[in-house]
């Protein structure tokens, strides 16, 4: 006979509360192939419609060797649940609750893109906990693309 599953202990990674974590533990994501099928269902979501991010043509004219990735659209490859830290924190994680981000270069449609965050600050309160990351995109080039910082409200 097998043992009963419990479907709450199937996790990716073990679990961690805020006190487990460390100021400079890096976490990557996925690298993702920026195709156009992701432009078109980001400008189906965002409702934005300039020609730079859907019509090859128009971004030619303007210089661009293809469509040209919204800057949200590169920020949001940087979602913590988009990798293992949010695995980690689990049901500790209250919120996401700030974010910040500087586009350094573009990306366009065909270009991949590397992901990361870094732990860079960690403020202990009374009953939860901010943490701080840089996040981080490279594309294919090893070019910082984007980069900022976000945080996240989690319970102690």
């Amino acid at each position: 006979m097998t043992e009963a599953f419990d479907p709450a202990s199937h996790t990716v990674v073990p679990p961690r509360g805020f006190d487990d974590l460390s100021v400079g533990e890096t976490f990557a994501m996925p690298s993702r192939t920026m195709t156009d099928a992701l432009f078109a269902a980001f400008q189906l979501a965002s409702g934005d419609n300039h020609p730079i991010h859907y019509d090859v043509e128009y971004c030619k004219r303007h210089g661009h060797r293809g469509l040209l990735a919204h800057g949200f659209q590169v920020m949001i490859q940087t979602c913590i649940g988009a990798g293992p830290l949010a695995h980690a924190i689990g049901d500790a994680l209250i919120g996401f609750i700030e974010a910040s981000a500087k586009w350094h270069g573009p990306v366009h449609a065909g270009d991949t893109v590397y992901p990361a965050v870094e732990i860079i600050d960690l403020e202990r309160q009374n009953t939860t906990g901010v943490v701080t990351v840089r996040a981080t995109v490279h594309n294919q080039n090893g070019d910082l693309v984007m980069d900022g910082e976000q945080k996240y409200l989690l319970r102690l």
